[in-house]
C-alpha cells in the first residue's frame, strides 16, 4: 500500500483554506459588530434590547461593564478561535456523540465523557440537576477560559485567571467552580484540548446525548447560550418518557 503524506498534508491545507474563506465573511461581521459595541450609546441599546428580548429567567443576562473594550486583538483570536472550532467540530445533532478524554479533579485521573452516562440516562447542565436528578446525569466540563486575564479580559467575570499553562492550573481554576455546581460532577478538558475541539465548545455550549449519540445542541455562548431551551427539552423528555435517562453536558 502506497503511502504519501505529502498529498495529505496538501488536503489539510486545502482544507484549511477553504474553511477560513467560508469564515471570512462571518468573522468580519463578528468584529464590525465588536467595533460597533465599543461605541457607549450603541453598546447600551444592544444591552437593552436584548434583555427585552429574552425574559426567560434561565438564561444568565448578558452583561457587559463600560469598562471593558469589545474590539481588541485579543478578543478577534478569541472570536476566530471560536468560530473554527464551531466549523471544524465532530459533534453534530443526530450523530454519535464524541467520547473525549477528561481529567477528574480527584486524583487528576483520566476517563471519558461518556463514562458519566448511567445505562441509558441523560448528561446535562449542573442548573437543571435539582430538579430533573431523577432522569438525568449532570456534568460539566471546564475547558480552557474564555476571558483569561491575561487575554480578552473582562471585568464582568466571576474569577480574574490567567490562561492555563499546565493541567495543574486548569484543574485548580475548576475547583473554583465546585460551590456553585451542587448536584452535578466537574472534570477539566486535556490540555490538548480535545473535548472542546470535538464539541466546538468554545466560550461555552449546551448538549445533551442519549444512547450515545447527540440529541440536543445547544448554541454557542453567550448569545447562543438557552438554558430555557434546554429546560424544556428535558421537561418534554420527562413527560414523554418514563424509562430511559439523558446526559446534558455543558463544555
Amino acid at each position: 500500500m502506497l503511502h504519501c503524506p505529502g498529498a495529505h498534508h496538501t488536503c489539510k491545507l486545502v482544507k484549511q483554506v477553504a474553511a477560513c474563506c467560508l469564515l471570512l465573511p462571518r468573522f468580519l461581521l463578528t468584529a464590525l459588530m465588536l467595533w460597533l459595541l465599543d461605541f457607549q450609546c450603541i453598546r447600551r441599546r444592544v444591552l437593552v434590547t436584548v434583555k427585552e428580548e429574552s425574559p426567560e429567567r434561565d438564561d444568565p443576562p448578558l452583561c457587559v461593564s463600560d469598562s471593558n473594550r469589545m474590539c481588541t486583538l485579543e478578543s478577534l483570536k478569541a472570536v476566530w478561535h471560536g468560530q473554527k472550532l464551531d466549523y471544524f467540530k465532530s459533534a453534530h445533532l443526530g450523530c454519535s456523540a464524541p467520547n473525549t478524554e477528561v481529567v477528574m479533579l480527584e486524583g487528576q485521573r483520566l476517563c471519558r465523557i461518556l463514562d458519566f452516562s448511567q445505562g441509558h440516562r441523560p448528561l446535562a447542565y449542573h442548573r437543571l440537576a435539582s430538579q430533573h436528578i431523577d432522569i438525568a446525569d449532570f456534568l460539566l466540563v471546564y475547558i480552557e477560559e474564555a476571558h483569561p486575564s491575561d487575554g480578552w479580559v473582562s471585568t464582568d467575570a466571576s474569577y480574574q485567571i490567567p490562561k492555563h499553562q499546565s493541567l495543574q492550573d486548569r484543574v485548580r481554576a475548576a475547583q473554583l467552580m465546585l460551590q456553585g455546581v451542587p448536584g452535578c460532577r466537574v472534570v477539566v478538558d486535556t490540555m490538548s484540548n480535545a473535548s472542546n475541539a470535538a464539541y466546538g465548545a468554545y466560550f461555552e455550549r449546551l448538549y445533551i446525548i442519549v444512547d450515545g449519540k447527540v440529541v440536543y445542541q445547544g448554541g454557542r455562548g453567550p448569545e447562543g447560550y438557552k438554558i430555557s431551551d434546554l429546560r424544556s427539552w428535558l421537561d418534554q423528555y420527562h413527560t414523554h418518557t418514563q424509562n430511559k435517562g439523558t446526559l446534558v453536558i455543558q463544555i
